[in-house]
This record gives structure tokens, sequence and C-alpha cells, in this order.
């Protein structure tokens, strides 16, 4: 990979360097470093729209902002770095359980990187599996550091609406290439599953951010079953003609 996006604030690399020392990386800082603009230049490709540097920042300060209920924060800071590392919306990937994000493959990464600078293998370890909870966004019962690293990645639910309307936005454009009806049918069911659940957020801060969150996806869900019905409407009905 090149130069690391000139839109990265300087402290990005700072923050990965003191999280990985903080998880007793032993490699020297510059190597740290290394890693650290690699991760940023994935953060920055093109095609993320909305799994990009902004969210990650966002996903690291609400980690930070909820960092008391944790019991190995540098741990859950790292696990915020990698878990979108990977990530192809190209691939048609069931977009109604995961998306573009390459979960298991940004746990892998993950393990492999954090291992090559010194940081122990337990430690690496329980990072990936950090980032594999994101899978379906449920965190292990009783693990706190799970539950802050979830609840940070869904904080983006529970924002002011007009930026939440954005955030809608930007992972459209990140699915472009999804047809629009099946675009509809998978967001639908996301949303659904998300309101049936009984509690969104895992860790007790985050508990503050139910109530927001809901009157979005609701909001969103009824927005989305109506632009789906009309487009039902103009379906073709019968054969195509020969």
């Amino acid at each position: 990979m090149g130069v690391m996006s000139a839109d990265a604030p300087q402290w990005f690399l700072n923050a990965f360097v003191r999280s990985c020392q903080g998880a007793g990386a032993t490699a020297t800082e510059d190597e740290i470093r290394a890693v650290g603009e690699e991760l940023i230049e994935r953060w920055s490709e093109p095609d993320r729209h909305f799994h990009n540097l902004r969210h990650l920042a966002a996903v690291l300060h609400r980690v930070d902002e909820l960092a008391e209920e944790t019991h190995e924060p540098d741990l859950v800071r790292l696990a915020a770095w990698y878990h979108g590392a990977v990530f192809d919306a190209d691939r048609k990937v069931a977009y109604a359980t995961r998306g573009g994000e390459q979960t298991t493959l940004s746990a892998e990464l993950a393990r492999e990187q954090l291992t090559r600078l010194g940081v122990s293998p337990e430690s690496a370890d329980r990072v990936g599996h950090l980032v594999d909870t994101l899978a379906r966004h449920k965190p292990d019962p009783g693990d706190f550091d799970s539950a802050v690293l979830n609840d940070a990645d869904l904080a983006m639910l529970a924002s002011e609406p007009q930026r939440y309307k954005e955030y809608v936005k930007a992972v459209r454009s990140e699915y472009s290439h999804i047809p629009l009806g099946d675009y509809l049918e998978a967001r639908i069911k996301v949303l659904q599953k998300l309101l049936q659940r009984p509690r969104l957020y895992a860790s007790p801060l985050g508990a503050a951010w139910e109530e927001p969150a809901r009157q979005n996806l609701d909001a969103e869900l009824h927005r989305l079953l109506k632009e789906k019905r009309k487009l039902d409407e103009q379906a073709p009905v019968g054969p195509a003609p020969r």
C-alpha cells in the first residue's frame, strides 16, 4: 500500500500506536505506524461511503465514552480498528446478514498483524474474537468488552434524525450495485430483526441510546415499506411479452 490517506488526521495513527502499546506490542513505533497506515488506507478506500474513516472515528469515540465499562479497553479499541478493515461491497454478500463487512477476514487480519507486532497470541486472539461478535451484533453474554464494542458500532442508529438520514443515504451508496428492489427487501429484513430485539444495546451506558435508535429504525422501516409497495405496484404483471 502507498502513502496514508491525506484525509486522515494525525491523531488516528497516534491513537493506534497507543492502543497497540497498551495491548503489549513489542514492535518499534515505526513498525506499529506502518500497520496503522495500512489500516487507514483500508478505511479510506473510495467505495466506502459509510464504513469509512468517519465511521471508524465515531466507533472509537463511542468506545472511549463507554471505556469505564470495559475490562481491557485497548483490546476493544483495537477491535474497533479492525472490525471493518476488510470490506467489499462488490461481493454480493447476503446484505440482510452482514453487508460488505467481511467480519471473519477482518478478525483474521487482526490476529495476524497484532501477533506480528508483538501482541501476545492470547490478546491478539481476543481482539479477533471481539471482531467476530459483530457478525450478528450479538455480544457474548456477560462479556462487557463485547457489549461495549457492539454498542459503539450500533451507536449511529441513535443519532439525531438528520445525521441518521445521512447514514441511510451513505449505506445505500455503498450498495448501489444492488437493484433497488433487492436492497429494499434486504434492508427491511435488517430493520425488522433489529426492532424485534428486546434490547438493541447491551451496556448500561449504551441503554440511553435505546429509544432514539428505535425511533429512527421505525421511521426508516415505515418509509421503506411504503417505497417497496410503490415499487411492487409499478412492476409488470404476468409473463413478459414474447
